[in-house]
């Protein structure tokens, strides 16, 4: 068993965090940190992010911090810097060190004492214990250090303050450690449109909800041309701001379960929302009922409220059968003239509505306490890392603003069949508008799923179109081609036939002016048959009687 605690007796600062007693427990690590120069830090056990106290403004004169790490048995440690930037002036009590170990058996690393000091390299520890000790003298100058850890299997660990434009690759994966909110670094943009490209990495990852801020992990980037504008929102602890057109923005594969289950769209049925209690109250215009069928993100009406406000009430969705949940959000009441909302919740789960677990961060023993709404109207997002799967779910208020009122949507996909492992793309939404008469009703139990992204050059069914067309074209020239014979020949034979029967005849210069433009229409094979074609005498005997009609002679057709 092993412990983290921060003991700070130093100046803080206005703005500075302050960090709360951390107790995490787990099997194989222990890690500590006690001084009064201890700045804004997580000690996971697998990796985590330090720093000095003030960051990253100067730290304070005579202080001092020191930090233990222990990682599992058999891995050993590294660490990269974001900043370091000590007052060089008397490097005896101005320092930054690094050792090999914990207690009197510790053996130096590396040590630092330098304004803007840059450290590419990545500082490695010969075993799984590592001491990181800080002190400080009297000093004008300096923000002192941010840095991170993590065991070395993570090859590509970053830190809090790598941004997107920091790396030029299209595609590339990376290690973000645990507590990169401690960075004060602003993020811009939200998903699934995306990131400004000067948003730090790590610190969007935990707002989209890929990472934990507890745990960090593996994030997926995808870079792209930037939009026209980036929406700022509250996401997992995390508020992004608004921003307006970039170069270029970054956004994340996931495992793409992060499908709406169906409050919203009408799939989950009234009769799947429960609650422990519902306000109602009578006016001159009629019963107000605040029931839980009211307590649908984006449904016009009044939402979920409880008779009365206290830290014993829940409201209570039925999945009918267990999904896999990966998140949640909430609003408030949404109604200008009754601005109530929650501001803290816990989650409870259940997978046959008796026995409830509540949600809790992994290597963590106590329940999860949410941030909520921070007023009656924007949305706020939550997401469950890892997901849990059950067939209840119970949102337990903690704290709000007058009074609870709630609206929610639920976040995941489909049970056991789906695979957490499964990876997605968040990308830039396009609204396209559908036909109100071509919309289905929904379906009791429906899970709304995160479209596929396919290929959008060519149309699903264009290869059909093709076959299609090779077969009709070809058909449809020879009939027009037939066509136009058979009206040629009908032509011949008829004004031929006329001849024949001396009722009329064209003059020699009219016959042959025709007969060459004709030769121009009908095919070759025709006009070799008009070669065999004369006039016989007894013909011209018995038109040359004829005065009318000039003297037809026997000739071959010209070609």
């Amino acid at each position: 068993m092993g412990r983290a605690v921060m003991v700070g007796r130093g100046p803080t600062g206005a703005g500075v965090l302050v960090l709360s007693l951390l107790i995490i427990l787990t099997t194989e690590s222990c890690r500590a940190q006690k001084g009064d120069g201890c700045g804004p830090t997580v000690l996971g056990p697998i990796s985590g992010t330090l720093s000095s106290l003030g960051y990253p403004r100067t730290y304070p004169n005579n202080s001092v911090c020191e930090w233990e790490i222990t990682v599992p048995r058999g891995k050993r440690i590294h660490f990269r810097f974001a900043s370091l930037d000590i007052e060089d002036s008397d490097c005896q009590v101005n320092y930054l060190r690094l050792y090999n170990g914990i207690g009197p058996e510790r053996s130096e690393i590396v040590k630092y004492c330098s304004l803007d000091l840059k450290v590419n390299e990545q500082i490695e520890s010969s075993g799984n214990q590592v001491t990181v000790q800080f002190m400080s003298g009297v000093h004008h100058n300096g923000q002192g250090f941010y840095m991170s850890y993590s065991t070395t299997e993570h090859s590509d660990l970053i830190t809090c303050l790598d941004k997107g434009t920091d790396f030029p690759e299209a595609e590339f994966s990376k290690y973000c450690p645990a507590g990169c909110l401690t960075s004060a670094k602003e993020v811009s943009g939200t998903i699934p449109n995306g990131y400004r490209e000067s948003s730090p990495l790590c610190a969007a990852a935990v707002h989209a909800g890929v990472v934990s801020n507890s745990e960090g992990g593996t994030i997926s980037v995808v870079s792209s041309k930037g939009i026209p504008h980036y929406e700022g929102t509250l996401a997992n602890n995390v508020t992004s701001t608004g921003g307006t057109l970039s170069n270029s923005l970054f956004t994340f594969k996931t495992n793409g379960c992060y499908g709406t289950l169906g409050l919203e769209s009408g799939g989950v049925a009234d009769t799947q929302l429960s609650a422990s209690s519902v306000w109602d109250w009578r006016t001159v215009t009629g019963l107000h009922v605040w029931g839980p069928s009211g307590a649908r993100l984006k449904k016009t009406g009044l939402p979920w409220a409880p008779s009365q406000s206290d830290q014993q009430q829940w409201l209570q969705v039925d999945l009918k059968r267990e999904k896999m949940i990966a998140g949640i959000i909430t609003t408030g009441s949404t109604m200008r003239e009754h601005q109530y909302f929650v501001s803290a919740y816990r989650v409870l789960y259940s997978n046959n509505g008796k026995q409830w677990s509540a949600y809790s961060e992994a290597n963590s023993i106590q329940d999860k306490v949410f941030q909520g709404n921070v007023n009656y109207l924007h949305e706020v997002r939550n997401n469950f890392i890892p997901p849990v799967e059950a067939r209840f779910v119970r949102i337990n208020p903690t704290s709000w603003h007058q009074r609870i009122a709630l609206k929610l949507e639920l976040l995941g996909c489909q049970g056991p069949a789906v695979r957490w492992t499964k990876t997605r793309l968040f990308t830039p939404s396009r609204n396209s508008p559908h036909p109100a008469s071509t919309k289905c009703p929904p379906h009791a139990g429906q899970t709304t799923h995160t479209p596929d992204i396919r290929n959008t050059t060519m149309p699903p069914h264009v290869g059909k179109d093709l076959v299609l067309i090779a077969i009709l074209v070809p058909v449809l020239v020879m009939l027009l081609t037939a066509l136009i014979l058979t009206a040629a020949c009908a032509c011949h034979w008829r004004n031929k036939k006329k001849s024949s029967e001396g009722t009329f005849d064209l003059p020699q210069w009219d016959r042959t002016d025709w007969w060459k433009s004709m030769k121009q229409l009908l095919p070759s094979r025709m006009m070799e048959m008009e070669d065999s074609i004369r006039y016989s005498t007894s013909e011209v005997g018995r038109l040359s009687g004829r005065s009318a009609v000039p003297r037809l002679h026997a000739e071959p057709a010209e070609h």
